[in-house]
């Protein structure tokens, strides 16, 4: 392999993205641990000043060896980022299936609070009351899918309602729709979407991570008396960063809504399709597609092939 397709392979893993989502949370994971082991942990005497004289002692090739590991850490659990969001959504195995039915129902009351806040209006309510209704509404959507599709998990209700609100109204399915209409954004949109995505991926990881140290932190401390209270921060920082990534999930789905509503028509021009003349025909057409993408189902699709002039525009304007 040529020095030049070796680095061009290593820049394409070492992307901001993986030190963003993968790296900095594995590497925070490692050094708490290694501070808690190095101050006595698991033990009754936990002395972090200990710690810290033993840290600094450490020398180049040692801190050679530990930034090794946490890069072989990190890369070894980047591909699981997708599982990991999957769990946090709420996709458990059958052997949690009660907890899983609890967690629905719970979800259940808190979509039907919205539901019951969203549609109570009477010509006798303030303009205050109205802009509450409205804001419920709002938030009912973005944060729930219908209540035959709802997940245990708040995470897993608002991308849920991602899917479900993105492209509908023109009568496209997000889950089969958003591959490929994703490779036809504009660089600035894609640059939106990306961003916000990984904001989302950073935040669960970070929770996940944060949760892994409150672990690990109860088991080696659980020991040294009011140390123990220590395992309490991760704990709370593993909730923070769930908020903020059911928050993130709200601002990618308004980006991938957003590239929907704009580029839509760039993904039937991609498939050689003729553009509708109007709504019903645009709905009745996304839902053709989308039904053979998702089913198979044959369809008489009838295609529209530009011609290249000689200024290299085609017939319909698209160059």
């Amino acid at each position: 392999m040529s020095p030049e397709r070796l680095g061009r392979g290593a820049a394409e893993v070492f992307t901001g993205r993986f030190f963003l989502v993968s790296y900095l949370p594995t590497l925070a994971l490692s050094l708490f641990v290694l501070v808690l082991v190095r101050a006595g942990a698991p033990g009754e005497r936990i002395d972090f000043g200990l710690a810290w004289r033993t840290t600094a002692r450490l020398n180049a090739g040692e801190l050679t060896l530990l930034v090794l590991a946490v890069t072989l850490a990190a890369l070894v659990s980047h591909p699981l980022q997708l599982p990991l969001v999957r769990l946090m959504e709420g996709f458990w195995p059958a052997v949690l299936r009660p907890v899983s039915e609890r967690c629905v129902r719970r979800q259940a009351r808190r979509r039907s609070r919205l539901e019951a806040d969203a549609n109570r209006l009477d010509e006798s309510m303030t303009d205050a009351e109205l802009q509450a209704a409205g804001a419920a509404g709002t938030r009912l959507r973005q944060l729930f899918p219908p209540a035959d599709r709802l997940l245990p998990t708040a995470l897993g209700n608002a991308l849920a309602a991602t899917e479900h609100r993105a492209g509908a109204g023109y009568g496209w399915d997000a889950v089969v729709a958003w591959p490929r209409l994703y490779p036809l954004l504009g660089e600035t949109l894609r640059a939106v979407v990306d961003d916000r995505r990984n904001t989302l991926d950073a935040a669960a990881r970070l929770s996940a991570t944060a949760f892994m140290a409150g672990a690990a932190a109860t088991a080696l401390l659980s020991r040294s008396g009011w140390w123990l209270l220590l395992a309490l921060g991760p704990l709370a920082l593993s909730w923070i960063c769930y908020r903020q990534a059911v928050g993130a999930t709200l601002r990618f789905g308004e980006a991938v809504e957003s590239a929907f509503d704009l580029h839509r028509f760039d993904l039937l021009r991609a498939l050689h399709l003729p553009l509708p003349a109007g709504r019903s025909q645009e709905l009745a057409q996304a839902q053709e597609v989308c039904a053979y993408w998702r089913q198979g189902m044959p369809v008489a699709f009838a295609y529209e092939h530009g011609v290249e002039d000689r200024t290299g525009t085609t017939s319909d304007g698209v160059t």
